[in-house]
């Protein structure tokens, strides 16, 4: 019923994927594979609700705080994830990292820690040290296909009188770990024994792929914590704009909304963007469901032909979001190198490891949110280029 395997041409929409890859890799004809977006159009149900909103013609300031917005978020977390959510704690924001660098201003001070698990999402280490606080850094440690957190090493971290926020991806980019819900009840005892807060950015929720469910972190959270989220990865809509999340503590929702509307003078949403939630949590589930049985396929293309062609990989795709997470260490290849074949052999770009940290040293990501025929290009060149670098090791 759903086409993705349709090639949408995206060059010349200004998107940031296709038109600014010369800004990243120093060239522009690659075939990209990097920043977390889909090639693929958005769900129906939310082109029909924008193309409604549009015809309507009249597009002054709205809002957010009304029963269609909010009955659509309580609806798809009672029936995705099985949980009765307050709407008294939901806020609004334009991004999620926007919303996370909100908190982190509103519960530290320049100089604090915040811990977050590595390799991490790039935008974490910027919003952080953008902010003049510090990153305390967790290494995820890979144990056969699983990724894990050392919890005594995590409450090393915690303990620290500096450290003031357990800064959480759920699930994890760019691992693609979906945290066991044991896992997060331990972290959120950790957390209140050392009275450090909890920023939970979840917008890869929707795209898990593997057996364990996404468990969001207000079902075990104890005292203050924020959840922000976001249909935008989901329903591939992040150029709309706008986020959404739980603000738990109601001083700190009157702070968010002080900050938000007075400090920064953000107190319309993009409507479109309302438009598009409601329309995506209330009719985009059969889509949704289709996008991410496509997406586990590809995944599994991609350990397929890697594991054919470099059996000493062993690569078995992530639990979640469409980011393949590629090991390549047992290959010994230079980092470098590989990059210099792909970009200017094989004209492809995937976003090399070390993007994300120290940790990522040796890992490629590459998005497979495309359709199956330029997911296959993109593995000939990975291949030929991996192949060039062992001839030349």
């Amino acid at each position: 019923m759903f086409d993705f395997d349709r090639v949408v041409d995206r060059r010349g929409s200004w998107c940031t994927q296709w038109d600014f890859i010369t800004d990243r890799f120093g060239h522009d004809d690659l075939l990209p594979f990097t920043i977390s977006d889909m090639d693929f159009a958005t769900a129906p149900c939310v082109i029909d609700a924008l193309q409604q909103r549009v015809a309507h013609g009249v597009f002054g300031y709205s809002r957010w705080q009304h029963d269609d917005f909010l009955s659509a978020v309580c609806h798809w977390y009672q029936h995705r994830f099985g949980l009765t959510v307050d709407r008294r704690q939901l806020v609004y924001g334009p991004s999620v990292i926007y919303m996370v660098a909100q908190m982190i201003r509103r519960w530290s001070s320049p100089g604090d820690g915040v811990v977050i698990h590595t390799p991490a999402y790039d935008a974490f280490y910027k919003v952080i040290e953008g902010n003049q606080r510090t990153v305390r850094a967790l290494p995820l440690h890979k144990q056969d296909a699983t990724w894990r957190c050392d919890m005594a090493a995590l409450e090393a971290l915690l303990a620290q009188p500096q450290c003031k926020i357990l800064l959480l991806c759920s699930p994890h980019n760019p691992t693609g770990k979906v945290w066991r819900r044991e896992e997060l009840a331990q972290m959120a005892s950790l957390c209140q024994r050392y009275d450090v807060r909890v920023i939970s950015d979840e917008i890869h929720m929707d795209m898990v792929t593997g057996a364990t469910p996404h468990t969001p972190w207000s079902a075990v959270a104890h005292d203050r914590w924020a959840l922000f989220t976001s249909a935008s990865k989901s329903f591939n809509i992040p150029a709309l704009t706008g986020a959404y999340g739980f603000i738990s503590d109601e001083q700190d929702r009157l702070a968010w909304f002080q900050a938000l509307k007075q400090a920064d003078g953000l107190s319309s949403p993009a409507v479109m963007a309302v438009a598009a939630h409601i329309a995506a949590y209330r009719e985009g589930e059969r889509w949704l469901d289709a996008l991410r049985s496509y997406l586990a396929e590809n995944l599994r293309r991609v350990a397929d032909r890697l594991n054919n062609t470099f059996p000493v990989l062993y690569w078995a795709p992530p639990e979640a979001t469409y980011l393949a997470w590629i090991d390549l260490r047992p290959l010994q290849i230079d980092d470098g190198l590989l990059q210099q074949r792909l970009i200017e052999q094989q004209k492809v770009a995937i976003m090399p490891g070390d993007t994300y940290g120290e940790e990522g040293r040796g890992f490629l990501r590459l998005n497979v949110g495309c359709p199956r025929s330029k997911l296959d290009r993109g593995l000939d060149g990975l291949i030929a280029a991996i192949q060039d670098c062992l001839v030349h090791k």
